[in-house]
Parts: structure tokens; sequence; C-alpha cells
């Protein structure tokens, strides 16, 4: 493993620092500025809509100028995104507070491309460990994103945490300065396949959808984000409506992101023994026993135990989709499926954020669970129809 993939697993760590913060901070500066109280998720929505709305720009930018120059471009608006942020909470303003989320989404679908660059910086019989070890490094994440939200919420006393997206602007400095090391280029070049240079444009997005392979990668790609993001958006309120104190939300928070990303020391090689699918399997018992866990009660053992499972189950489902799409696709269709794959993850995760706001708000945490299991059951079906698939084709 190259030292460039080791800044760029530092690089993700900061990213995760980013999102961990914002997911914690988002809702609860939300509600206090809201005009209505269902609108208390809309900056966190902002943000995924953002990068929703980013995702082909980000992909003209990273053929155009390559992934150095796009990558720090991408943090270059998490810096200005994060003052502006800080000035609403200065002002008071939501409205100022959500344009700014949705700004800092350009960031965020920079960002969701880290994991494709990583498969790049290895040899191709390491790229699933490649793409695993990128994503460990959100551990970082897990670390430092809930003590900096906790030890920056009250820097300014009466203006709960401007602090905390004032802290964010210098993680984005920070991660200025480690991408500025790694060399994407000489790598890319070094692998750059015949077919890439032969003028050929590969399929349209329709035509990979075709290829089962690439749709469920895709479909999974976009559910498991849309579950996970479903239950953590809504945590911190749920919380918040159990009167517990913003360390206890921290600290769930916390062991979600340490699920979310410490598998990646071994996800990768337990996708080379057993292959994506089953793999991928495992994080949909593993999405099931988060929902059953979570039902069972609302103390903090059982935030702490489902939020663990939630991240682990999506670790297995998004490593295993990864991997499973970069078989689907030929070099020269690379930002073309790279892009329609991040654009569906962030239209998921735009439609989750809101629903989980406004179904916890008025329904509950129960039915906020209940209905998660909808599309783990679709993750499942799309699984099993594809193994079906491939023993028919062998047959």
């Amino acid at each position: 493993m190259s030292r460039s993939l080791w800044l760029l697993a530092l690089a993700q760590g900061l990213f995760l620092t980013n999102n961990v913060v914002f997911i914690a901070i988002n809702g609860l500066v939300g509600i206090r500025l809201a005009p209505q109280s269902w609108m208390a998720t809309l900056p966190v929505m902002g943000y995924v809509v953002g990068g929703a709305l980013s995702t082909g720009w980000v992909a003209v930018a990273q053929k155009r100028w390559g992934r150095q120059r796009s990558f720090q471009l991408g943090l270059l608006v998490a810096l200005i995104s994060a003052g502006l942020c800080a000035a609403a909470v200065w002002l008071g303003s939501f409205w100022l507070l959500l344009t700014s989320t949705v700004f800092a989404g350009y960031y965020s679908a920079n960002g969701q491309l880290y994991r494709f660059a990583a498969a790049e910086l290895a040899e191709p019989a390491q790229r699933e460990q490649a793409v695993s070890l990128v994503l460990a490094g959100g551990l970082l994440g897990a670390v430092f994103g809930p003590a900096l939200a906790s030890h920056t919420r009250d820097w300014l006393p009466g203006l709960p945490f401007l602090g905390a997206y004032a802290a964010l602007a210098g993680v984005a400095l920070l991660s200025m300065g480690v991408m500025s090391q790694i060399r994407f280029e000489a790598a890319a070049a070094g692998a750059a396949p015949a077919a890439a240079s032969s003028g050929l444009s590969g399929r349209s997005v329709a035509g990979l959808l075709r290829d089962p392979v690439f749709a469920v990668a895709l479909l999974c790609s976009a559910l498991s984000y849309g579950v996970m993001n479903l239950l953590m958006a809504a945590t911190p309120l749920a919380m918040d409506v159990c009167a517990m104190p913003f360390s206890d939300m921290a600290a769930v928070l916390q062991w979600h992101v340490i699920g979310m990303f410490a598998p990646g020391f071994f996800t990768g090689r337990l996708i080379r023994r057993f292959g994506a699918l089953k793999v991928m399997g495992a994080g949909v018992v593993l999405n099931l026993a988060c929902i059953g866990v979570a039902l069972t009660g609302q103390g903090l053992g059982q935030f702490e135990l489902a939020l663990t499972l939630l991240g682990v189950g999506w670790n297995f489902l998004f490593t295993g989709a990864t991997t499973l799409s970069m078989s689907a696709y030929r070099p020269e269709e690379k930002d073309r499926a790279q892009a329609a794959i991040n654009r569906a993850v962030f239209a998921t995760m735009a439609l989750t954020s809101f629903a989980s706001g406004a179904i916890v708000t008025t329904g509950g945490w129960n039915w906020l669970n209940l209905g998660s299991v909808v599309p783990v059951i679709v993750m499942a079906a799309a699984l099993i129809a594809l193994v079906r698939h491939r023993a028919r084709v062998s047959a």
C-alpha cells in the first residue's frame, strides 16, 4: 500500500470528521432556527441535496482537471461553506444555514469519490483492500468528529455550535495540506489501459443499468446509505425527545461511525475470500438486527447497540457494492458510472434526510424503524436475484 493511499485514508478521515459534525449538529441548530419543528432536518437534507446536484459538475471537473485539482476544489468549498454556516448561527438565519449546507454538498460529492480513487492508487490485485483501507480512514471521523462537536459547541456563549462550524474550517485547511501530497496523476498514468486512449466512449448510463451487476451495485449503494441516513439523522432528535444530554448523543454517533469504518481493516479480505455478494448479504442481516434492537426500547444502551450494528451493516453493504460496481464498468466508463452511483446515493440520502425528521417528529422512533425494513428487504431481494442470475448464466 503506497504512501499516497495512506494519505488518502487520512483525507477520508477528515472528510468524515466534517460529515459527523454536520450530522451531529445540523439538526440541533436547525430545530433552534427553523420556523417549524418539522423543518429541523432540512439542513441535513440540504447537505445531501447539494451533493446530488453537484455529482454532474464533479464528474466534469474530475475529467477535465484530474483527481488532484478537483479534490482541492471540493475542499475549498468545504472551507467557505463552514464559514457561511458559522455566519448563519451568528445572524440566527435558518435560510442562510440551509443555503450553506446545500453549497457544502459539492465537497460531499467530491469526498464520495475518494474510495474510487483508492483503487487507482493500488495494484489491481489489491483494490479491494485499498477501497476498504481508505474507508477505514473514517475512524478518524468517529473519534475526532463527536469530540470536536462536544468541545466547540459552547466556544461563544449564547451561540451554540458556532465554534464547531469554525473548527470545521480548520479541518478543511488541514485536509487541503494532506491532499496536496497525494500523487493521483502518476498512478493513473501508469495504469492507463489501452481502451481508455482508444477513443471509446463506453456505454451510456442506461446501458450500464442493463447490466444486472451494475444495477444491483447501484441499488445497494443507494439503499444502504439511505437506511443508514434515515436512522442516523433522526437519532439526535430522538435522543433529544428522550431528554438525553448532548454528550450521550455524541457517544452514540461515535460508536456508530466506529461501526461504519473499523471493519474497513478487514472487509476487503472478507470480500476476496467470500465474494462481494456474501459480504453484502451479511450487511443486510446486520441492518435487520439493528432495527430489531431499536424496536426494543429507547435507552442509551439500545441506541448505542442499534447504531453500531447499523454502521457495520453499512460498511459490508457499501464496500461490497463499491467493489461489485468496479467489475461492471470499463475504464472509459469510469466517470459516467461513478457519477451515476453517487447521484443515486445522494438522491436517496436527500429523501431519507427529509423523511427522517418528518417521521420521527410526527410518528416517533418506532415507526421510523419499521419503515426502514422496506429498503432492507428490497436489497435482500436484489442480491438473491443477482445470485440466481449468475447461476443461470453459469448453467
